[in-house]
């Protein structure tokens, strides 16, 4: 006589494998959370030391122009971090570097003269030919200048340059630059504000790692102003 094989019936779920289960999740989760930490710290870290890698450097290779990032300025006066700025424009066109300065950067609301402006000015009273200095009158941060410059340089047929704005913006300047078109390194001024104090400095060091890693996920600028002061 045959008999009728019953369903099996799976054993209930015991509270230690429910405790087991929940301990491998958040072993998981502790090591997701630790890698994704190690990998910022990383990038943070190598980002800031490539911004301290490349401020250090002082390429004046001859360029089609020498571009001058605009900085803040009272009625056209420059501010000290762009008389700065100007005074490493000078020095390269005085050494050779290119025959032609680019001064860059608009107005405030309220401004009587462009940043652009002010520089081409202030750059004219210590020598330079008015005719040796291109003013591209744009831009409200790092980004719109670098691309205005681009298409300027573009519509003159140059395309190489070699920038000059402080050291620790140096490697956002020049990655900006190149992925604008232009062919670009930096000459940065290694006089003013922005280089006075080691704390100055690394204030900078880590403004501009920020800025640049924000730059190269959103492809934005991120700049921050000046004080009065300078």
């Amino acid at each position: 006589m045959s008999t009728e094989s019953r369903p099996r019936v799976p054993a209930p779920r015991r509270a230690e494998d429910d405790l087991a289960l929940g301990a491998r999740v958040a072993r998981w989760l502790r090591r997701l959370v630790v890698g994704a930490l190690l990998a910022a710290v990383l990038v943070v870290g190598g980002t800031a030391v490539r911004v301290w890698q490349v401020a250090r450097i002082d390429d004046r290779t001859p360029a089609d122009a020498i571009v001058v990032l605009g900085a803040a300025q009272y009625s056209g006066t420059p501010s000290s971090v762009f008389e700065a700025r100007l005074e490493q424009a000078l020095k390269l066109y005085e050494a050779g570097v290119s025959p032609r300065i680019v001064t860059v950067g608009g107005k405030q609301e309220g401004d009587l003269f462009t940043e652009a402006a002010a520089g081409k000015n202030y750059l004219v009273s210590r020598g330079v030919p008015a005719e040796a200095i291109i003013a591209v009158e744009e831009g409200s941060d790092t980004l719109l200048s670098v691309e205005a410059v681009s298409r300027e340089m573009d519509g003159m047929g140059l395309s190489s340059a070699v920038l000059v704005s402080d050291p620790w913006h140096s490697l956002r300047t020049r990655t900006m630059a190149r992925d604008s078109g232009l062919d670009a390194w930096t000459a940065p001024t290694r006089q003013g504000p922005a280089v006075f104090t080691r704390n100055s400095q690394m204030h900078a060091i880590a403004r501009e790692t920020g800025a640049l890693i924000w730059y190269q996920i959103t492809h934005f600028s991120a700049d921050f102003p000046y004080t009065a002061e300078q």
